[in-house]
C-alpha cells in the first residue's frame, strides 16, 4: 500500500493552458489519477487563447513526482513551463539567520554598543561571571551540536549534511519558544572530541542541545558534559522524545480508561530514544516493559548488550522474556516504536492485548502505517506530520529550554522532564480527548508556554537554579 502524498514531497507547477473547456479539468484529473494530490491554486492569468497558473501538488516520493510531472507534459493543451521542489526551495539559503538587537546609527550608538563603552561591561562580567547570563545573548540562547552520526532515520549521514536538520531545530527553538538556537556540526572522529569542544565553547551558551547523536556515544557525551558543565544538557533524541511519548501514553491511558500500573509495554528500538523511554516509563510507573533489539529481546545476562543495553535489562523484562519482537509483542498492551519501518504488520496487533495503544514512531517510515493498523488499534500513532497523532519532539524541546533558561537552571532533572510531560498532557482537555488526538498539535504555541512555566517550578522545586 503506497504511502498518501505529502508537502515533504510537494511541487510547484507552472502550467499554461488552452483557455478553451475542460482544459483546466482534464488536468486536474490527470494529476489525481496519477495519484497526486493539488493543495492550492494560484490566480489565472489569463492571456487571450491561453492562461496560465501556479499549482501545488503534493507527492509521495521523488520518483513519484517525476511521474505526475511526465503526466502533466503529456496532456494536450497544457504546457509545462517551469516547475520546482518546494521543499529544497524552503532550504535554499538556510533557514536562519541572525538579527541585531541594538541600533547602531550614530557614534553616541557605537561607543556604546562597540568599544569604549563595552569594555565597562567585559569587566563587570569578569568580576562576576554570572552576569554573562544577564548582560549577553548566553541567557537566551541554545547550542545544537552533532557528529551528523544518527541523523533522523537516516543513519550516520556526517556533520555536513546533518546541517538542514540542525537549521529546522534552530527555527523551531525560535518560532515556538523565542529561543535562540545556533547549529554547532562537528567533523569529529570519536565521542571524546565531542565532549572537549563542547567544553570550550560553552561560554558563549546558556544550554546545550544534543541532536542526532549515535548510541551508546549519545548517552556518554550528555554524562560527561552534563558533569562537566552549568548550564542545561539535553539530548532530544532521548529525552524530548521520551516527555512526549509519555504524554500520549497518559492521554492514550485517561481515553480509555487504564492505569499505567497495568501496562505492558514493547519497545522496538533501544538506542538512544528507547532506553531514555524506558527510564520514564519507569519513573512513570508502567507495569512491564520489554524492549527489543536486532538480537531480540533485552533481558539480564544476554549477549550483546552495551552498557545502555546492560541497564535497560537489569531494569525491565522481570520475567525474561524472550525472542523475536512478535514473541514479545503478543499479549502486549501497548507497543513503542522506535526502530526502522515495516517491522509489524496487522497479525502482529491481533496478537496483542485487546485494542491495543501502537506507536509506531520510526522515521521517516514507521513499524507499521496507519492504514495498515486501522481498526486494530485503540488509539494509533507516528512521527509523520501527515497522519493525527504525531508524536513530534517540538512539543517539548522548546519549552524545557525555556523554562529552565528562564529559571536559571544548572540543569535538567528528571522531574523537569516528568513536569513537561505532564503539563503537554494536559493540555488535550476532556472535551477535545478523542483517538487521533491524544497529543496537541505542534501549531498550538500555548504548550510551550505551559510546558516552560511547569519545568520552570519543578527546577525551583528541585533547588537547581542559579541563586
Amino acid at each position: 500500500m503506497p504511502y498518501l502524498p505529502t508537502a515533504a514531497y510537494s511541487v510547484n507547477l507552472q502550467v499554461e493552458l488552452l483557455n478553451v473547456p475542460n482544459t483546466l479539468g482534464r488536468l486536474a484529473t490527470a494529476i489525481g489519477e496519477a495519484g497526486a494530490n493539488i493543495v492550492s491554486m494560484g490566480g489565472f492569468d489569463v492571456r487571450g487563447e491561453v492562461l496560465t497558473n501556479e499549482i501545488v501538488v503534493n507527492c509521495r516520493d521523488e520518483e513519484h513526482a517525476t511521474a505526475v510531472l511526465n503526466r502533466v507534459e503529456a496532456l494536450e493543451g497544457v504546457i509545462l513551463r517551469g516547475w520546482f521542489d518546494r521543499t529544497f526551495d524552503l532550504h535554499r539559503g538556510g533557514k536562519i539567520e541572525v538579527l541585531s538587537l541594538a541600533p547602531v546609527t550614530d557614534n553616541h550608538d557605537l561607543s556604546m554598543a562597540y568599544t569604549p563603552g563595552v569594555a565597562r561591561i567585559c569587566m563587570a562580567i569578569h568580576a562576576d561571571p554570572s552576569r554573562a547570563h544577564e548582560l549577553t545573548i548566553k541567557k537566551n540562547t541554545v547550542a545544537i551540536v552533532t557528529d551528523g552520526t544518527a541523523v533522523l532515520g537516516l543513519g550516520d549521514i556526517g556533520p555536513i549534511a546533518a546541517l538542514p536538520v540542525m537549521e529546522g531545530k534552530a527555527l523551531l527553538f525560535k518560532e515556538f519558544a523565542g529561543v535562540d538556537a545556533f547549529p554547532v556540526c562537528l567533523d569529529v572522529d570519536d565521542p571524546s572530541e565531542i565532549v572537549e569542544t563542547v567544553i570550550r565553547l560553552a561560554p558563549a551558551f546558556g544550554g546545550i542541545n544534543l541532536e542526532d547523536i549515535a548510541a551508546p556515544a549519545a548517552f556518554e557525551v550528555e554524562e560527561a558534559l552534563q558533569e562537566a558543565l552549568d548550564i542545561p544538557v539535553f539530548h532530544d533524541d532521548q529525552h524530548g522524545t521520551a516527555v512526549v511519548t509519555l504524554a500520549a501514553l497518559w492521554n492514550s491511558l485517561r481515553l480509555t480508561g487504564r492505569e499505567i500500573g497495568d501496562q505492558s509495554v514493547v519497545i522496538s528500538g533501544v538506542g538512544a530514544a528507547g532506553v531514555a523511554v524506558g527510564k520514564i516509563l519507569i519513573d512513570a510507573g508502567v507495569g512491564e516493559i520489554v524492549g527489543v533489539d536486532r538480537t531480540g529481546a533485552l533481558y539480564e545476562g544476554r549477549d550483546n548488550l552495551n552498557s545502555a543495553k546492560e541497564w535497560f535489562a537489569i531494569n525491565t523484562n522481570s520475567d525474561r522474556k524472550m525472542g523475536s519482537l512478535s514473541d514479545v509483542l503478543a499479549g502486549a498492551d501497548v507497543f513503542i516504536g522506535l526502530s526502522g519501518p515495516g517491522l509489524l504488520d496487522a497479525a502482529d496487533l491481533r496478537n496483542m492485548a485487546p485494542e491495543p495503544i501502537v506507536f509506531a514512531m520510526a522515521n521517516p517510515d514507521p513499524e507499521i502505517r496507519p492504514e495498515e493498523a486501522d481498526g486494530l488499534a485503540a488509539v494509533m500513532a507516528t512521527g509523520r506530520s501527515d497522519y493525527p497523532n504525531q508524536i513530534n519532539n517540538v512539543l517539548a524541546f522548546p519549552g524545557i529550554f525555556r523554562g529552565a533558561l528562564d529559571a536559571g537552571a544548572t540543569r535538567v532533572t528528571e522531574n523537569m522532564k516528568l513536569a513537561a510531560a505532564r503539563a503537554i498532557a494536559d493540555s488535550v482537555d476532556d472535551e477535545d480527548l478523542k483517538p487521533d488526538f491524544v497529543v496537541p498539535s505542534v501549531f498550538d504555541k500555548t504548550v510551550p508556554l505551559q510546558v516552560a512555566e511547569a519545568v520552570a517550578a519543578a527546577a525551583v522545586a528541585d533547588g537547581v537554579c542559579r541563586s
